[in-house]
């Protein structure tokens, strides 16, 4: 019997880097899930205290590396065993493996039979930008050398791995963009799913801003805390990262932060803030997105997914150099500005998850298609080459 009269459903399995902390990442990995709830979830780490918890009916399947001494707190001066751990992972029994990567995930082996999709939130960071990273991180000079050597290393395994996928689902042009660089490949861009809650007429703006989300060092929140303290802007910041204890002690008085904030106190926040601020080069950016969809303008760091999901002058202001003095400016100018709040909500819905969803359901079902003709001209040919 040809492959082709065969139909079955396809096995399927997600694969996500790590699930220690949530983010946008983390909301397109629901969203896989949602598609397909019963595949299981490989992962290097599972931290169930750090997400949801919906995340404890799934069938999530951590490596070994959560045997490690201290694997919560020491999962970064581990990165060099990540590698290991997911080329070590079996998945020759899936049929379909879809990757959910920013450095690592996309490097599992699969059977030549089977298709690996990846959704790339970008190409790893620290390997390809090193010298940023190295930057923020503040790193002295002998382990900086010796970072650059090690990421050196790195770059050509990234290469060499990223030759395993089929289809590279991008987030957005600017990180199909590094894709083609880094690897060479082409990528289909489907912007992030961002869950979007019915429209609702805008509430009159208050006089505070909103930043926030992952406090870690690219986000840049250190910009914006410094921007609105020097103008004595009220600020509020939620979320939670590493960076938090030091923002806090460069703030002035006019800087809250919240911590995390469940998704209603954040949609309230989004509602009644004067404009979010974004000064990070996002992959994508989904803050920004969920801010428009409450009607609020974006300031934001001219750069990046930014560029494609806020329109200058029509939902939001950019600014141009990735400084606090340079964002003081575009807070003093936008504060003239007059914003159409509908048109701007209506702008956000684009991105809602649905949509998401229906665009991956779409690609999926393409990529499979193209593979299972391929298979069956190949045991056609070798049917007709069979003696018997």
């Amino acid at each position: 019997m040809l492959l082709s009269q065969v139909v079955k459903e396809p096995r399927v399995a997600l694969v996500h880097d790590y699930l220690n902390q949530y983010g946008g990442a983390e909301r397109v990995l629901e969203a896989l899930h949602e598609l397909y709830p019963d595949a299981p979830v490989y992962t290097s780490i599972y931290d169930s205290e750090a997400m949801p918890d919906e995340y404890r009916s799934w069938d999530i399947r951590p490596s070994w590396m959560q045997h490690l001494p201290q694997w919560r707190r020491r999962f970064r001066l581990y990165f060099w065993l990540y590698p290991f751990i997911f080329e070590s992972l079996d998945l020759h029994d899936y049929d379909l493996i879809i990757s959910s990567s920013s450095a690592y995930a996309k490097a599992v082996h699969r059977r030549a039979d089977a298709c690996h999709i990846c959704y790339c939130h970008t190409p790893m960071r620290f390997a390809w930008r090193t010298e940023q990273y190295v930057a923020r991180e503040g790193l002295g000079r002998t382990a900086a050398a010796l970072l650059q050597l090690l990421m050196a290393l790195f770059r050509r395994w990234d290469v060499a791995t990223a030759q395993r996928v089929d289809l590279f689902i991008a987030n957005s042009h600017e990180v199909a963009g590094r894709i083609e660089h880094s690897y060479g490949r082409s990528a289909l861009v489907i912007p992030p799913p961002v869950d979007l809650p019915p429209p609702e007429p805008p509430l009159p703006a208050e006089d505070f801003y909103l930043t926030g989300g992952r406090l870690v060092p690219y986000k840049r929140v250190d910009l914006v805390v410094e921007a609105c303290t020097a103008l004595k802007l009220p600020l509020i910041v939620f979320g939670a990262g590493r960076d938090r204890a030091e923002l806090e002690r460069g703030a002035g008085a006019t800087v809250r932060f919240v911590g995390h904030v469940d998704e209603a106190t954040l949609h309230d926040l989004y509602r009644r803030c004067r404009a979010y601020i974004t000064a990070g080069d996002e992959d994508a950016g989904i803050q920004p997105v969920e801010a428009m969809a409450a009607g609020r303008p974006v300031v934001a760091y001219a750069a990046g997914g930014t560029l494609e999901t806020v329109i200058d002058g029509v939902t939001g202001r950019f600014f141009h150099q990735q400084t606090a003095a340079a964002l003081a400016v575009a807070l003093a100018q936008s504060r003239l500005d007059d914003w159409d709040n509908k048109h701007i909500a209506e702008h956000a819905q684009q991105y809602r998850r649905e949509r998401f969803k229906e665009r991956i359901a779409a690609s999926i079902a393409t990529s499979q298609g193209g593979m299972m003709h391929q298979s069956a001209s190949m045991e056609q040919t070798s049917g007709m080459l069979d003696p018997q």
